[in-house]
């Protein structure tokens, strides 16, 4: 059957994370898609962990790789952006292990002429570390009770991890967050990221993807908040590729594109 999906996973040196949330995709009750896997340069461990991994999942994997050239996360997505053979895009990292109803969300609120901005819920480490093959297929990491026996803090943002039905509608409506291209958590029509083409490969780590996400705005396109709809946990790990010049340096491409109400980058899938 054609897949009518395609989950675009971004992932750097991190098999143990990656193992994980390719696991939480052989939970999906939707089961009609494609995983890309965008890869920013992995080692021979990740590459073997792909190869194992495609003989336990019920989906198709295709693994898009590049040599290892520093955070190049925006030159990799246009890569596995154009390796999708859906007309569909479903954007998240290779640290967010998807709740099992995650890709079906996102096939029910989608709509032409919008995009879809969701949500996640960070892990602490120690937590992030201890689960299990067993808590995703069980669904034991989505239980809330769960994730406070083993270490979750109680805080408000836990209503994200099992919102559902109206709760999940209603907390849509009230929350306060502006609905964004966010990486961990979006989707959207290929042609519209495309004719936007794709990311700005200038841009490293700091608010690539809302830039993206700014331009499909100026092009037309709505957001959509389905931030309590559709959850994933998020995996901690340190971000030593956060650095204040690329952080700065993004901020003022994005400062250009909101000013200009800029459409197209000149940087993107295709090069002038």
């Amino acid at each position: 059957m054609q897949k009518n999906i395609s989950v675009v996973i971004s992932t750097y040196n991190s098999p143990e994370w990656l193992k994980k949330v390719i696991w939480g995709y052989n939970t999906q009750t939707y089961r009609n898609f494609e995983m890309v896997i965008a890869d920013d340069g992995s080692r021979k461990d990740t590459f073997d962990l792909i190869e194992e991994m495609k003989k336990e999942v019920f989906y198709p994997i295709i693994h898009v790789w590049h040599e290892d050239n520093g955070f190049q996360k925006s030159q990799i997505l246009n890569k596995a952006i154009l390796a999708c053979t859906t007309d569909y895009i479903m954007m998240s990292d290779g640290d967010c292990i998807p709740r099992p109803d995650f890709v079906e969300q996102h096939i029910k609120f989608r709509e032409e002429g919008y995009f879809l901005s969701g949500g996640y819920h960070k892990l602490p480490m120690d937590l992030s570390k201890n689960i299990t093959k067993d808590d995703i297929y069980s669904g034991n990491c989505f239980d809330m009770e769960w994730l406070k026996k083993h270490g979750m803090k109680a805080s408000f943002k836990n209503n994200k991890v099992d919102a559902i039905g109206l709760k999940s509608w209603f907390m849509n409506l009230l929350t306060p967050t502006t609905p964004s291209w966010n990486g961990h958590n979006a989707s959207g029509w290929k042609k519209d990221i495309v004719a936007i083409n794709g990311f700005d490969e200038r841009m490293q780590y700091g608010g690539q993807d809302r830039e993206l996400g700014e331009r499909l705005v100026n092009y037309g396109i709505k957001p959509k908040q389905i931030r309590y709809s559709t959850v994933c946990l998020h995996l901690d790990h340190p971000r030593g590729y956060a650095t204040p010049e690329s952080i700065n340096k993004n901020l003022n491409i994005r400062k250009e594109t909101k000013e200009q109400k800029k459409k197209w980058t000149d940087f993107g899938i295709v090069k002038k």
